[in-house]
Parts: C-alpha cells; sequence; structure tokens
C-alpha cells in the first residue's frame, strides 16, 4: 500500500473509534476531537500546506459523515492547520508536549470559528452559558487524548518518511 493509502487507512480509523467507541465515554454527548488532533500534529511535523491539506481533509470527513454544515468543519480545520503549520520549522519533531498543550488552543481556536460561522448563518446562542458546558469538557478531553493521538501521528510519519528516503 501506498503513503496515500496508509494515511488515508490511518484518518478513517481513527474517526470510526471517535464515532464509534469515544461516544461511549462522552459527557453530555460531547466527546474528544481526534481528527482536530492529528490535524495539529501533522502540522506540528509536516507544515503549512500539509497541515492544511489534513485539516480539509478530516473536517471534510466530519462533515460527510455527520451531515452538518458543509463545510463548516473544512473550513474552521483548514485554518487551523495552516495555523499551526507555521511553527513546524520551530518545533522538535521529537518534542511532544508542545502539541498536547496547543491542542488546548487549537480547541478553544476551532470552537469560536464553530460559533462565529454559526451567528453568521443566523443562529442565536448563550456564548458564555456554552463555553461552560461545551469548552470545558471538550478541553479536558482534548488533554487525554491529545499525547496517543501525537504519539501516533509521529510514528505514522516517521515510518513512511524512512519509506520515502528509500
Amino acid at each position: 500500500m501506498n503513503k496515500f493509502g496508509k494515511l488515508a487507512v490511518f484518518v478513517i480509523l481513527l474517526y470510526v473509534v471517535q464515532s464509534s467507541l469515544l461516544t461511549l465515554i462522552a459527557y453530555r454527548g460531547i466527546g474528544p476531537d481526534l481528527m482536530l488532533l492529528l490535524t495539529v500534529s501533522c502540522a506540528f511535523l509536516r507544515g503549512m500546506r500539509y497541515g492544511g491539506l489534513m485539516g480539509f481533509a478530516t473536517g471534510l470527513l466530519q462533515d460527510l459523515a455527520t451531515g452538518t454544515f458543509l463545510g463548516i468543519h473544512a473550513f474552521s480545520q483548514l485554518l487551523i492547520g495552516m495555523f499551526f503549520g507555521r511553527f513546524s520549522d520551530r518545533v522538535f519533531k521529537e518534542q511532544f508536549f508542545l502539541p498536547v498543550f496547543a491542542s488546548v488552543a487549537a480547541i478553544v481556536a476551532n470552537y469560536f470559528i464553530l460559533a462565529l460561522l454559526m451567528v453568521l448563518l443566523g443562529y442565536r446562542f448563550n456564548l458564555v452559558g456554552n463555553v461552560e458546558s461545551m469548552l470545558v469538557p471538550m478541553l479536558i478531553y482534548q488533554l487525554a487524548f491529545a499525547y496517543p493521538v501525537h504519539r501516533l501521528a509521529y510514528a505514522l510519519d516517521k515510518k513512511l518518511s524512512k519509506k520515502e528516503k528509500h
């Protein structure tokens, strides 16, 4: 299987885990966003273009699988992937703490991008109340799952990069 195929299988498996197994530990319907964690990890490992592409692909997968507004997750994760990818040349690839803590900033940015898009689409909601009931559990889940997802993404990237050189 080629590099793209292995990456596609990894993304789909991660989404299956997110949408099937991790819903069992969801709190009030809120669970971890492994696709966002993968986007941040890939952005730190490979750069802005790759992070943006991964964000768009994983966001589009989420949009297509959940039936929400088409492109809303793709757009927000594209922006997040490109933003965090800008810092890939300033980060040691073996360092695991920065992507873990960057996932906190990523989930906050994703939340506010999606909230802004919802307001622009005409939906009304209490931002302060939603921060307490939605954002705080999301932050806890992201911190819990950021290290394992980044570790898996790093191992896959290392394996694919090794094959690329040979």
